[in-house]
């Protein structure tokens, strides 16, 4: 079902853009009721006059103003309609001021019933025949996991068919968890190999955007067959001619390829050359990483300290994850063991949304899930973006706990030293590179102002022992400040021109 945001004019509306066009990016069913200058006033300059329907109808599925308060009822029913059917997204209404004081007979409201649920598509039977056939004589598979997957619930029956046919997967951020990341098929730490050399992708609800590098070379085969399964004809055909189409929900596809499969039994062999290459692949990156994890030098690297958050945090909390190298690293660092409980940046590499989508999540397991712990890993400069936010963490009282990984920067950062070197040579706003933060802020206090609990650390052992006082402390905000090397960065990446794209 849709979120509902209401705005205020003008700026108010204005503010809120970026959230739809979030939502939209990222196939969220979200619905935005704005207020606007009375429609007497309109071109004489009212307060706050903007013209907001024709400004959101480039961020949202639909942007309407009711003509009257008669088919207000209508209206709300195709903004719920249209958020959620097809490839959910974002809408707008437009609430005139002179709207609210406005009267009418009830008699003449057109009330209309709530829509029914979004159908249930399924593919045409001979695209069903015609994909498993090009699987079956594929000879380097890789299924590619979306958070379209996630969004139909289809973690049941893609787990079936991972287990059933032996495929290797790969899953996009959002994604993990729908089958859990510790699955021995699960080809994430060899992204680069799997992408290049797999000669059939299966794309489940996945979209050939940035994220995957649009499906060309050099990063995928230039003979390389996909096999797309998406909710949206448009996206069919986008960047790479398919080599089967299958139209349809998630979950109903994936049902489908398994009763082909039934019928018609494969299982990729474990001890293909292909898995061979794969397992090897997969073996060489984890003991890179591992090497930078178990480094003793201070201050930490990124690895040491998602190595610790990684051993302590529960397996089955919400995490929520933004920045630069912080969340591309943790991408790779903190496995998710269950369907949609991983909010990053997205489709869209939005900053400043880790907070929101924290409380958020924390406000839903607060009603549905109070023993579920939501955790807000975020780089120093995307907690910059609304670490105010923090106050509304602490009036509502909600236990989140946030680990601000600080490298006094934005990808990189100065330490104390060398910024009092730069200060020598004049005006920090001339002389210091503008990527470069305060060093050594002390995030932490902002939550001890609200009443939470904070935590700056620099060893391994602070580390340690803050998380642990944190996630043992059920009932109150904590904010865990890490210091590390600001010259800390991701492990050299085989396609360096390209790393952005593993947001």
């Amino acid at each position: 079902r849709p979120g509902v945001c209401l705005v205020v004019s003008g700026p108010g509306f204005l503010h809120a853009l970026g959230g739809m066009a979030n939502a939209t990016m990222n196939c969220w069913p979200l619905i935005v009721i704005g207020g606007s200058s009375d429609r007497n006033q309109e071109t004489m300059g009212a307060f706050q006059e903007f013209p907001q329907v024709e400004a959101g109808r480039l961020y949202n599925k639909l942007s309407v103003r009711p003509s009257s308060l008669e088919v207000i009822p209508a209206v709300i029913e195709k903004a719920v309609r249209t958020s959620i059917y097809g490839r959910p997204g974002s809408c707008y209404i437009d609430i005139p001021g002179d709207f609210v004081n406005l009267q009418v007979n009830k008699s003449s409201v057109k009330y209309v019933e709530c829509c029914l649920p979004p159908p249930v598509s399924m593919a045409e039977c001979s695209a069903v025949s015609e994909a498993a056939s090009i699987i079956v004589h594929s000879k380097q598979p890789l299924l590619i996991i979306g958070k379209g997957a996630a969004y139909s619930h289809a973690e049941n029956n893609i787990r079936k068919l991972v287990d059933l046919c032996g495929l290797p997967f790969l899953p996009t951020p959002m994604a993990k968890g729908v089958v859990p990341d510790n699955h021995p098929n699960c080809v994430a730490a060899a992204r680069s190999m799997a992408l290049q050399h797999a000669d059939v992708i299966i794309l489940l609800g996945a979209r050939l955007n940035w994220i995957l590098h649009f499906g060309l070379p050099p990063r995928f085969r230039q003979d390389v067959k996909v096999i797309q399964i998406d909710i949206c004809a448009e996206e069919l055909g986008n960047n790479v001619r398919p080599a089967a189409m299958l139209l349809g929900d998630i979950n109903a596809v994936t049902k489908q390829l398994l009763e082909e499969f039934s019928k018609r039994p494969l299982k990729y062999p474990s001890n293909s050359e292909w898995w061979k290459r794969l397992r090897e692949k997969i073996m060489n990156n984890e003991e890179r990483s591992k090497g930078l994890a178990l480094q003793k030098s201070l201050p930490m690297n990124y690895y040491t300290v998602f190595h610790h958050i990684r051993e302590l945090i529960p397996k089955d909390c919400i995490l929520v994850s933004e920045g630069a190298n912080t969340m591309d690293i943790g991408r790779t660092m903190l496995p998710n063991y269950h369907p949609r409980q991983r909010l990053d940046a997205g489709t869209f590499g939005t900053m400043g949304v880790g907070l929101a989508f924290a409380i958020a999540a924390a406000m839903v397991a607060k009603d549905q899930t109070p023993e579920k712990r939501v955790i807000c890993v975020e780089g120093d400069s995307a907690f910059g973006f609304s670490g105010m936010e923090v106050e509304t963490i602490c009036r509502y009282n909600l236990p989140i706990l946030i680990i601000v990984v600080n490298n006094n920067g934005i990808y990189t950062g100065l330490d104390a030293d060398a910024w009092k070197e730069m200060l020598k040579f004049g005006d920090p706003a001339i002389c210091v590179p503008p990527v470069s933060l305060l060093p050594n802020s002390h995030y932490e206090e902002i939550m001890s102002a609200f009443g939470g609990k904070g935590y700056f650390v620099k060893t391994p052992e602070e580390l340690q022992n803050a998380l642990k006082a944190s996630v043992t402390d059920k009932q109150t905000p904590s904010l865990i400040n890490v210091m590390i090397d600001p010259q800390s960065e991701r492990k050299k990446q085989e396609f360096p021109w390209l790393t952005r794209s593993n947001l």
